[in-house]
């Protein structure tokens, strides 16, 4: 499942850095993890939670379901939003017991009787509800308990309503062609409402057969997990096969006029199903569907298990996608394309998460978890495997520079707080299952299998998946039984271990954080050695952690980055050393590809040697590696580990950069000193550095997207653009807003691979008819791919009249606004700068309570709450903060606010003041000593400056 946060999830500001392509994109998953035009921003990890709560959340087992006869009626044609339902469960009685134990959610029980397999008359069944636990309990009006090892089948008879929050069995709507408005039933039941369609026992290692029919107006359809069965079907009645034994939460069905296109590949058919209209927009989703379940099922060595697989664009859906048995659901954005109007980052992330809905058809749908405490050991594959399947798919794109920007950076920023939760972690509560959904599961969870795929090579990893999935099909599995399945692997591989399995990767799964590696050389006998501490933004925090750790190494004089089998190993040990002979001149760099979940910082010399590298020879360098130097760099300069002038010589080497994952992660860094000394006396000095490394990649690249280039080269572009217009390059600032005005008052289109940009950097230097040109865009739009462009570049207005409608436009129910984008508004202002805040501050002043009730979507936090904690993470100064606390003391006793709120709020006002105290004055020391010697202490190199000059001219002729 990709899901994708809101609100402060949109903007943790001070311990992000990786910055991602500059368009709406995956992940965020997003959850879900959510990432916009200026990064990845995640849920904050769960505090840990005891083994046992009290009460006990999860079933008593006493009873265990076989098969589920699941017949809804709904008129949702009509726009009439309730619904009834019968269920007949077929049960068997694992223990004796008076009474059936399960889950349903917001639905009124009519009637429950139970027909065992030793009577002839069904039984009424008595009834009572707990709300806390949703535990629906039908008992025997004796005291005579049902026989152990008997079965029976149970019948419910209940009524519900389509829910509005995205979430059970609820209500999406759209426009026709006509403006008429349109109405459709779908399903998202991860990870517990499908107790709100049915009465189920909803735990996810629960499997059982399903037989669903649905009851619909015969002018709309019916979709499920599996193909309908025409024998059983007529005109409003509409039945389908039964599925494999499965749990509860992967059960999906949709009713609605819905269009699809249809393909067949290797006897499979596919489709792809949306509103009517959209039909031409269904291609690229089809063919990338059909290609990656081949890539998958090739590489798993198993076949997909279901006779069809649907995909459908929802209009309303609250997480990125789910990867329901055989009909997987996305929102539109992520399943639409058209290739006149749709951006490349579009292009990408439908590929992406289509192979992350896919890879799920096998690990969490053939293999499910036993519980939830286990979600990476699905979603990290998911995570995994939608870089996988996509290369595999696509060879040509190059896409693991974005897993590295993206989940590899995003997961080692997130991962490295005070206690970071470890991933296998239990939970009980619906909540507390929510929470689960973050970088760990996924990102973490997705660079940790990634480094072990690439440490015992990808034969002996596949073959270890292949025997995880023959093993364990059609049941529910634990940690353990990977573990097994690549320990026999690497023996029927005949591929020596230096330790058991269990050992090496449990180290990872079973402690939160992930290690620091300290590199020291000897430079006499050329040998070095390897030390492992547990990493944390706080380099005061002292831990006993101890991992397996793999890596490899690269030299100057054998820079081969290709081989990423490790070949050295810390074997839960503090220390080893490596007996080497290097060169005292060349340099040691670790971890080929930074395929390896952990940070390295080298002594003094070895970073210098590396800096020598990267001006005179940077291509030597792996991209990866090259990205991943400058993201370390960064974080131990910012907590002390590190001069900061390492980093900073170190980012004198970009004018020779070209590639996509070092500038992503440069433009990361770029931004966070932006944010912190927008404000500063001598900002202008910091802006002339930025123009200095940005100048020659941004000549050369311009702003006009290129017809047939690489496809990273267009991610480049964007960070390009948006660095130079930071950086106040004149022809940056005048081209974008030229183009802008092009659009507005002569109909000159805006490139789409452009379009982030162009609007975003326009519009800080727009009129009001410019700003409510784009404003009416939004409003008048029904791609919600643009949508979401817009909604980010609205905020980039420094005009304080155009921030405070845009903002207020999120509690106007009158607008065309849709649900789950009200509460994305106000972080794409108040992270942009100081205007922006102020003018989120004055609209939450006076209507915290409206924006509070906005609703957040299935399984979310309140709107306010995290507004209230993102704004935190941008107050820079004194009357930011008291004008915040006062919001917070206004609204802290309210069901808005979570009980840390005020805690959190402190914190991250102490982080801000803190980085300021750390960074601010060795920053400004040296770039201000920099342009005194005319960037001669650094010195860019001949070999730059030859390179600048060449990219200048190539522009002028």
């Amino acid at each position: 499942m990709q899901r994708f946060v809101v609100g402060v999830l949109y903007l943790t500001a001070a311990v992000i850095l990786a910055a991602g392509p500059a368009q709406a994109a995956s992940r965020a998953l997003t959850p879900p993890l959510y990432r916009d035009d200026n990064g990845w921003f995640q849920e904050n990890p769960n505090a840990r939670v005891s083994p046992r709560a009290d009460p006990d959340y999860r079933l008593p087992n006493t009873t265990i379901p076989t098969h589920y006869d699941i017949d809804l009626t709904t008129m949702v044609h009509e726009g009439d939003r309730k619904f009834t339902g019968i269920v007949k469960i077929h049960v068997t009685f694992e223990e004796a017991t008076t009474s059936i134990v399960l889950h349903a959610r917001q639905l009124i029980i009519t009637e429950a009787s139970i027909q065992l397999d030793t009577t002839d008359t069904p039984e009424d069944l008595e009834q009572s509800y707990e709300d806390e636990r949703e535990f629906l309990t039908l008992a025997r009006t004796t005291n005579t308990p049902f026989a152990k090892g008997s079965q029976g089948v149970l019948t419910v008879h209940y009524n519900g309503e389509l829910r509005l929050d995205n979430g059970g069995f609820y209500l999406s709507t759209y426009n026709d062609t006509n403006g008429n408005v349109r109405h459709l039933a779908t399903t998202q039941f991860e990870s517990t409402d499908a107790r709100h369609a049915f009465p189920c026992f909803d735990e996810p290692a629960m499997r059982a057969t399903f037989t669903i029919t649905m009851r619909h107006s015969p002018s709309y359809k019916a979709i499920s997990n599996m193909p309908v069965n025409t024998m059983e079907s007529s005109p409003g009645v509409t039945v389908f096969q039964t599925t494999p034994n499965m749990p509860t939460y992967l059960v999906a069905f949709i009713v609605s006029d819905f269009e699809y296109t249809e393909g067949v590949l290797n006897s499979l058919p596919q489709r792809i199903y949306s509103r009517p209209g959209t039909e031409g927009d269904q291609e690229w989703a089809l063919v990338s569907g059909m290609l990656i379940l081949e890539r998958l099922a090739e590489y798993y060595g198993v076949p997909f298990a279901l006779p069809k697989i649907d995909q459908a664009a929802i209009p309303d859906f609250a997480a990125g996608a789910m990867e329901n048995w055989g009909l997987a659901t996305y929102r539109e954005e992520y399943m639409l394309y058209n290739k006149d109007h749709s951006t490349i980052t579009t292009q990408t992330n439908i590929a992406n998460i289509i192979a992350h809905e896919y890879a799920h058809q096998w690990f969490g749908n053939y293999v499910a978890i036993q519980w939830w405490t286990y979600l990476w050991l699905k979603e990290g594959f998911a995570t995994l495997f939608s870089y996988k399947a996509t290369d595999a798919a696509y060879p040509e794109w190059g896409i693991w520079q974005q897993f590295h920007t993206d989940d590899y950076q995003g997961a080692l920023n997130n991962d490295a707080g005070v206690s970071p939760r470890p991933m296998t972690h239990y939970v009980q509560k619906p909540q507390e299952i929510s929470r689960l959904y973050d970088t760990v599961s996924y990102a973490k969870a997705g660079s940790v299998l990634n480094m072990w795929n690439h440490a015992l090579t990808d034969t002996v990893f596949q073959r270890g998946l292949h025997n995880y999935l023959t093993a364990n099909n059609f049941s529910a599995a634990v940690e353990d039984k990977l573990f097994t399945a690549i320990q026999i692997a690497s023996k029927e591989e005949n591929y020596e271990i230096p330790a058991k399995i269990e050992d090496m990767m449990g180290s990872w799964t079973h402690q939160g954080g992930y290690p620091l590696l300290t590199v020291k050389r000897n430079y006499d006998d050329g040998s070095f050695s390897v030390t492992q501490q547990a990493f944390h933004n706080n380099e005061t925090i002292n831990s006993d952690k101890s991992w397996y750790i793999p890596f490899n190494y690269a030299t100057q004089s054998n820079a081969d980055f290709r081989d990423t089998e490790a070949t050295n190993y810390l074997l839960n040990v503090k220390s080893v050393s490596v007996g080497a002979k290097l060169g005292k001149e060349e340099w040691l760099i670790l971890n080929k590809q930074s395929t390896g979940y952990y940070r390295i910082n080298y002594d003094e010399q070895n970073w210098k040697l590396i800096i020598n590298g990267l001006i005179h020879h940077p291509f030597k360098i792996h991209p990866r590696n090259r990205a991943q130097l400058m993201h370390d760099a960064y974080r131990f300069s910012a907590s002390n580990r590190l001069n900061h002038a390492i980093l900073l010589e170190m980012l004198t080497y970009l004018p020779s950069e070209v590639e996509y994952a070092p500038w992503s992660t440069a433009n990361g860094i770029i931004n966070i000193y932006n944010r912190y000394l927008g404000g500063d006396n001598d900002y202008k000095v910091f802006q002339e550095f930025v123009a200095e490394i940005v100048t020659p990649i941004y000549e050369k690249l311009g702003i006009n997207d290129v017809p047939g280039e690489h496809h990273y080269q267009k991610f480049t572009r964007n960070v390009a653009i948006n660095m130079a217009c930071l950086a106040g390059i004149n022809s940056c600032l005048k081209e974008t807003n030229d183009k802008l005005k092009d659009l507005v008052e002569h109909d000159v289109a805006i490139e789409p691979n452009v379009q982030s940009q162009i609007y975003c950097n326009g519009l800080k230097q727009s009129s009001n008819d410019v700003f409510d040109f784009v404003y009416n865009k939004l409003m008048d739009s029904d791609d919600q791919a643009l949508r979401r462009i817009l909604i980010n570049s609205l905020g980039c207005s420094q005009n304080k009249q155009q921030l405070d409608k845009f903002v207020s436009s999120s509690i106007d129910h009158d607008n065309e606004l849709r649900v789950q984008e009200r509460s994305t508004l106000l972080s794409p202002a108040y992270s942009r700068g100081l205007t922006g805040w102020m003018a989120c501050m004055d609209f939450l002043d006076k209507h915290w309570d409206a924006y509070g009730n906005l609703n957040g979507g299935f399984g979310g936090t309140n709107p306010l709450d995290d507004a209230i904690r993102g704004m935190s993470s941008y107050a820079n100064n004194e009357e930011q903060e008291n004008r915040l606390l006062a919001l917070v003391a206004k609204v802290k006793n309210s069901v808005h606010a979570s009980a840390n709120l005020e805690e959190v709020v402190e914190a991250n006002f102490k982080t801000n003041r803190d980085w300021l105290k750390i960074n601010r004055d060795p920053l400004m020391s040296w770039l201000i000593s920099y342009r005194s010697n005319g960037g001669a202490t650094l010195a860019i190199s001949t070999l730059s400056m030859v390179s600048v000059i060449l990219l200048v001219v190539s522009r002028l002729f």
